[in-house]
């Protein structure tokens, strides 16, 4: 009969499985892994537990000459591409943790218990998975045998730029025009998805191949669309540290980018990196961002932030600058109070590393994961630079869950004071020197208002604000149907929260109303390259495939930087 407890029948595989199943098509113990072993329901009488049918599998499989203890058999896997839909059981993938609210590393990190380390036979099975995984990826590379590819098309906000590709045109127009004189560069923004994180939340990639989850056959894929899409600057998040230093930056250095990596704090063994090509820029200052504050409870998380300013070359004016900032802000749906604060310290470091001589800020352009959805509290106060939060629930900030179960409202002020940042999200000793200077001229001219100031400023504790005029990239919906446009796709949710933002020129025709150029100049979007729907990704198996190896989209926009 059924049994309902797999573990212990399965443990008698070793003892009771010594009949060949029709001659031929006898089982094989293979290598590399395969997540979804399904099993069809067939019982012969001797057997206790369910066998694959015949007509689940090709002929000449050869019978494993040694089965072993349970544990053993967990560690082992089961290579079968043409299995059938009908299924009894999963077999569990023992390199991935169990399905949960949060991974089994933050658990143990918040029980206090130390992670301990996988025994030897594990690392070893793991590797060999790995090497078998880049072969199949180097054989399918040679042979061009990939299928599934979604094309993405270039979307032109640029007249002379849509009679020709932006690929072709980069660097070819740096010359003066009239009064102006522009500068032209392209930026991608990529959650290249850690492979911790996956294993952690394995849950997330049922859908997927086992063989396609391997970093050895996902690393390839993703320095291949680094190629492809051959961006100035790269805004790179998950990045695993042991990955970065072994394959990630030298690869990049070969391909002629100059590396800035933040990693994250705690035990986090990803972060951020900022890539820019060392013929189109020089490094003026690399200012990494740490969230996490031990003397604050609020910030107990480890995300990062990195924020450059570089400066372009073939530029006629030498002091010209641009900010790029990345960052990857916290998950938790329930938590808008802690990204919040995250960003405003983003914004906060943005605001002292971009001003100019003359007091005007250089051209910023602003990528990550932002973990929040389109017309989100957190992604308005993005663009629109300023956030009434009194009443506003935690779990709404995000946007992320549509009936939050954070309700808990945001406490005013958001952050205490000793964290340094006030509520225009710049540093508190800056903002005195400003309103120092300012308060001087107010003096000389309405000695009378000085009160009133006072008084108004404290009205304002509960509206946040930011100095900069950002404008978005992405529209988020196909202005022919509606549909949204997505930038992560996996088991779980196809939404978008990855951006670009970015300060627009007065002239910049595909800014956002009340982007208004505050700044030295401005940047200009000449195109970008359009996303999909999530009915498009479904086509090829959601995300990662076996062309992206991601569970994110790369955003890439070119933009023409303009200084008058």
């Amino acid at each position: 009969g059924r049994h309902s407890m797999l573990p212990r029948h399965v443990q008698r595989l070793g003892r009771d499985w010594i009949t060949h199943w029709n001659g031929s098509q006898i089982l094989a113990l293979n290598s590399p892994v395969s997540s979804c072993m399904r099993w069809a329901g067939y019982y012969p009488p001797w057997a206790s537990f369910p066998l694959p049918t015949s007509a689940d599998f090709s002929a000449n499989w050869r019978f494993p000459p040694f089965f072993g203890p349970w544990r053993q058999f967990q560690n082992s896997n089961w290579y079968l591409d043409n299995y059938t839909q009908s299924c009894c059981f999963h077999l569990p993938n023992p390199s991935m943790k169990s399905e949960g609210e949060e991974p089994l590393t933050k658990k143990r990190r918040l029980s206090g218990q130390d992670d301990t380390s996988a025994p030897e036979q594990e690392k070893n099975l793991s590797n060999q998975k790995e090497v078998s995984c880049l072969s199949v990826a180097q054989n399918e590379e040679k042979h061009g045998s990939k299928k599934g590819t979604i094309k993405r098309h270039w979307e032109y906000f640029c007249q002379q730029n849509k009679t020709m590709k932006i690929a072709k045109n980069k660097g070819s127009d740096q010359s003066s025009t009239g009064s102006e004189a522009t500068f032209d560069f392209t930026v991608m923004s990529y959650n290249i998805l850690s492979q911790n994180l996956l294993e952690d939340n394995s849950h997330l990639y049922k859908h997927c191949r086992q063989r396609l989850l391997f970093w050895t056959y996902r690393f390839p894929n993703i320095l291949q669309e680094i190629k492809e899409l051959d961006a100035d600057v790269l805004c790179l998040q998950e990045v695993q540290e042991d990955h970065y230093r072994a394959d990630i930056k030298s690869s990049l250095e070969s391909l002629g980018y100059h590396c800035e990596y933040k990693m994250r704090t705690g035990r986090k063994p990803d972060g951020c990196a900022i890539c820019f090509k060392t013929s189109k820029f020089s490094l003026i200052s690399s200012n990494p961002v740490e969230f996490f504050r031990r003397d604050i409870p609020l910030l107990d998380r480890d995300n990062v932030g990195l924020v450059l300013l570089l400066r372009p070359r073939f530029h006629c004016k030498a002091n010209a600058a641009i900010c790029i900032a990345n960052t990857h802000l916290l998950y938790n749906p329930r938590r808008g109070d802690i990204k919040l604060t995250q960003l405003a310290m983003l914004l906060a470091e943005i605001a002292s590393v971009a001003p100019q001589k003359d007091g005007s800020f250089c051209p910023i352009i602003i990528c990550g994961d932002f973990n929040s959805v389109p017309g989100s509290p957190l992604y308005r106060f993005i663009k629109e630079g300023k956030l009434n939060y009194e009443g506003l629930a935690i779990g709404k900030v995000s946007g992320q869950e549509q009936f939050p179960r954070g309700q808990r409202i945001l406490s005013i002020p958001i952050w205490p004071k000793k964290l340094g940042i006030s509520q225009n999200c710049v540093y508190e000793i800056k903002q005195q020197e400003k309103e120092e200077n300012t308060g001087e001229k107010l003096e000389t001219a309405k000695p009378d208002n000085t009160q009133e100031i006072v008084i108004a400023s404290e009205k304002l504790s509960s509206k946040l604000r930011h100095h900069f005029k950002l404008s978005s990239v992405y529209s988020h919906y196909f202005p022919e149907t509606g549909v949204p446009e997505v930038t992560t796709c996996h088991s779980r949710s196809a939404v978008t929260v990855d951006y670009i933002f970015y300060s627009a020129a007065n002239d910049d025709a595909a800014a956002q109303p009340g982007a208004e150029d505050s700044f030295c100049g401005g940047l200009k979007l000449l195109g970008r390259l359009a996303l999909l729907t999530e009915k498009d990704l479904w086509t090829v198996n959601g995300l990662p495939n076996e062309n992206n190896s991601s569970d994110h989209l790369p955003l890439l926009a070119q933009f023409r930087l303009i200084e008058r």
